[in-house]
């Protein structure tokens, strides 16, 4: 039971970041680190323990102890983690140190006193030094068989039915049982009292500011939450909510945002509008919502990695079935590698900082994407990052010119760029000259597109499969902006 509470904790503490710091292989390691450290110390003490005190009985009061507090890893994570990520956010704070932060104050304590359990159950199991082998052989295997079903446990069943805080819960209640058992009756309030906390409803993981939260939940692959906000805007945020992924209006479709660059930028290498489209990164369909509007003979293939967003687009963001509309719950790469079509433009919106795929941002991929292009089609990418930081541009320039022999980019938003590449021309004069046969309401984004429209920035270094340390680039693009006072 305490292997699979141990690694049941670890998978759920990776979980508990997400919404904070992201999913990134930064955030991943420093939970790993983190949970072995910790054993390995809990190894140490737990050795010690057992030759000052061999009997089950202290050995029971450890494993309550540390059931007690990891049912409390959920119930705190909310205000300290919140307070963690207003650090990530204001005080110079990376992803990285926020998130390793986060795990040593919520689960190396816990974690610690369970990999006491280990040494500490093997001094009372051995009877005779002949077997000392033989013993700890049995109690290793059992302890990884029950690791291994931890791991599957909370990955498969436990998060995606209960969540992520009751997953904890789950696990705290069954180390809680398991102690009360060699302990007696008496003790027996405290696995009642970890029950109880079942019973507490799950609170939002950041507050809305302006706005009121109408839907909320723990998808398979994230947090994901809907606002509607007081001017009458209706937003979609996931995990760390640093950025909005998804805007609803509805009067129009239309966004003052970068979403309303899409539309335009694939007229700076075609004045025909696109017969197909390939959205990776689909989140609630704002794009395509405008499609429809604008091109509704275009057809759509939303791929989103996480198909319950597209259901969050049909209830709150006025997404509309139609034939035209093709949807695939399937990650970005894996899904250009298996289709076979070829694309007048390929919209990447899947850069959601902290986290940004590193094997979306390399010459592979962008080598694998150029052969989904019809000929004239373009790859247009939605960049966010800090105001006034580059080097994250300047690095995808370089890779996307490797793959492409143009790029360019729209400064659209001091927090937004959209980086354009083909192997045709990009230029505002080609925009501008098809700007007369837009529908009218695109007329001035063209305009105003079209005067931003500049060679790609250089100096960047060339991303690959074997070596794109993207994470680290963002987190220093983020300190050095916070240290500016940006």
């Amino acid at each position: 039971m305490v292997g699979t509470s141990t690694l049941g904790a670890e998978i759920a503490a990776a979980r508990l970041m997400a919404p904070f710091f992201g999913a990134s292989t930064i955030v991943w390691a420093n939970t790993i680190a983190v949970v072995l450290v910790a054993l390995s110390i809990g190894y140490w003490f737990g050795g010690r323990m057992a030759d000052r005190r061999p009997d089950l009985r202290s050995l029971c009061l450890l494993v309550l102890v540390a059931s007690v507090l990891l049912g409390l890893v959920p119930i705190v994570a909310q205000p300290f983690l919140s307070l963690s990520v207003e650090a990530f956010d204001d005080v110079s704070l990376g992803a990285g140190f926020g998130s390793l932060l986060g795990v040593l104050a919520l689960v190396a304590i816990p974690v610690l006193m369970l990999g006491a359990v280990s040494p500490w159950a093997i001094r009372l199991k051995l009877e005779r030094i002949e077997d000392s082998g033989e013993t700890a052989g049995r109690m290793y295997a059992i302890s990884t068989v029950g690791s291994l079903l931890g791991t599957f446990l909370s990955a498969l069943l436990l998060i995606p039915l209960v969540g992520t805080q009751r997953t904890f819960l789950v696990f705290a209640l069954a180390l809680a049982v398991v102690a009360t058992l060699g302990l007696g009756r008496r003790w027996a309030l405290v696995p009642l009292g970890v029950a109880a906390l079942l019973a507490l409803p799950i609170g939002t993981v950041k507050a809305a500011g302006d706005g009121r939260v109408i839907h909320e939940t723990d998808t398979e692959y994230q947090y994901a939450r809907v606002i509607d906000h007081s001017d009458g805007d209706r937003t979609l945020e996931l995990n760390e909510g640093q950025a909005i992924h998804s805007l609803y209006r509805r009067e129009t479709v239309l966004t003052d945002g970068y979403w309303d660059g899409f539309l335009v930028a694939p007229f700076a290498v075609r004045r025909e509008p696109p017969r197909r489209v390939a959205m990776l990164g689909f989140a609630g369909g704002t794009v395509a919502r405008a499609y429809a509007r604008y091109f509704p003979q275009a057809r759509i293939d939303g791929v989103e990695i996480d198909s319950e967003l597209f259901d969050i687009g049909r209830r709150y963001f006025g997404l509309r079935p139609r034939p035209q509309l093709h949807e695939y719950g399937e990650d970005a790469r894996p899904f250009l590698r298996r289709i076979d079509a070829r694309y007048d433009v390929i919209y990447l919106d899947t850069y959601r900082q902290p986290y940004i795929p590193f094997y979306l941002s390399t010459r592979e991929f962008f080598e694998l994407a150029r052969e989904r292009l019809a000929p004239g089609g373009s790859i247009v990418v939605n960049l966010g990052h800090p105001e006034g930081s580059d080097e994250l541009e300047k690095v995808l320039s370089a890779t996307m010119g490797t793959a492409l022999r143009h790029v360019a980019r729209d400064p659209i938003e001091p927090t937004n760029t959209i980086l354009m590449a083909s192997q045709s021309p990009i230029t505002g004069a080609t925009l501008r000259a098809a700007t007369p046969g837009l529908p009218e309401d695109l007329r001035p984004l063209a305009q105003r597109s079209a005067a931003r429209i500049a060679p790609a920035l250089r100096g960047g270094a060339v991303y690959t499969d074997d070596r794109a340390p993207v994470e680290w680039l963002v987190d220093k693009s983020i300190v050095e902006y916070a240290a500016g006072g940006g």
